[in-house]
């Protein structure tokens, strides 16, 4: 299945049941939010950088080698078996499933980074010597392929993807992308999440239970949401809060299950939700809210 920024929230329910979904998310908004002198920044930390012919062949071919790796080493749904049995076994074998196998792939990520991060929507790429945006895109596809696959690469492989972007990023903070109008209400949620106990967490899974029946009209109103941040040219604003999600997820101390059993869904739609706010009818927000609200006992707050 192809990633899409516009599909921000799929991608985020892949990353939270990775072990190190967090790294790609960050790597990911660190494409999103990046200016010129950022893109500088990777590109002249990109390991082939102001070396001869023969070297840069060499470790290109090592990095397609490490991406064919990283491919084959995290297992996808769609090449898994249904489960068999009654229906309260199948139902416990598809969560395990959902566990350990992803919808997308890295190929689906690379072209994610390389078309959609860094595509023509980007406020500064088109701008940019195209040789500088190619390394660039490089160094934050290697980063994200690593991560994605940490679990199943080698050290030294893994190493070899990961360590440009991070040497670079140890130099100083990356900017980090405007999430709109919703700025500060996304703040104060995501920290909320970060900070939950065991408490809020078993609540969170409570909230999830109780709406399982709205699974249609939550669907529902995630699609007229990704459509209002499509015609209002704010698409990568929302997948900047949905990526920034994973990382609050993670924070918050929820596990690989809870994403498969629906926290991350629950979460994605409050982010969604409130993210579009301006520009969703009170339904859809009252649909994308429910768990905020069973969890809090406040309402998504309406901005604009």
């Amino acid at each position: 299945m192809p990633y899409s920024l516009v599909s921000a929230a799929t991608l985020g329910f892949d990353l939270v049941r990775l072990p190190a979904g967090g790294q790609v998310a960050d790597v990911l908004l660190t494409g999103l939010g990046a200016d010129a002198a950022t893109l500088h920044r990777l590109a002249a930390g990109h390991p082939a950088t102001g070396r001869p012919d023969a070297e840069r062949a060499a470790l290109a071919f090592r990095a397609r080698r490490a991406h064919e790796l990283a491919a084959a080493g995290v297992p996808q749904l769609r090449d898994m078996s249904a489960p068999s049995g009654d229906a309260d076994d199948r139902s416990a074998r598809l969560v395990a499933l959902l566990e350990r196998s992803t919808i997308g792939n890295t190929p689906a990520l690379e072209r994610l980074v390389r078309d959609d991060v860094l595509g023509p929507e980007h406020s500064v790429v088109a701008d940019l010597d195209p040789a500088v945006a190619t390394l660039a895109a490089d160094v934050l596809a290697d980063a994200a392929t690593g991560w994605w696959a940490a679990d199943a690469l080698a050290d030294e492989v893994r190493h070899e993807l990961t360590g440009p972007y991070t040497t670079v990023a140890a130099w100083e903070p990356f900017p980090q992308p405007d999430l709109g109008p919703a700025t500060s209400a996304l703040a104060e949620l995501l920290g909320e999440l970060s900070t939950l106990d065991e408490t809020g967490r078993h609540r969170w899974r409570l909230a999830v239970d109780a709406t399982r029946a709205q699974r249609r009209p939550w669907a529902a109103a995630m699609h007229g949401a990704a459509w209002a941040a499509h015609v209002s040219g704010r698409t990568r604003t929302l997948a900047a809060a949905q990526l920034m999600a994973v990382s609050a997820f993670t924070a918050g101390g929820f596990s690989a299950r809870d994403g498969a059993e629906g926290v991350w869904n629950a979460l994605a739609g409050c982010v969604q939700g409130l993210a579009m706010s301006d520009l969703l009818d009170e339904e859809s927000l009252l649909v994308l809210g429910a768990p905020w609200q069973m969890v809090t006992g406040r309402s998504l707050p309406l901005v604009g």
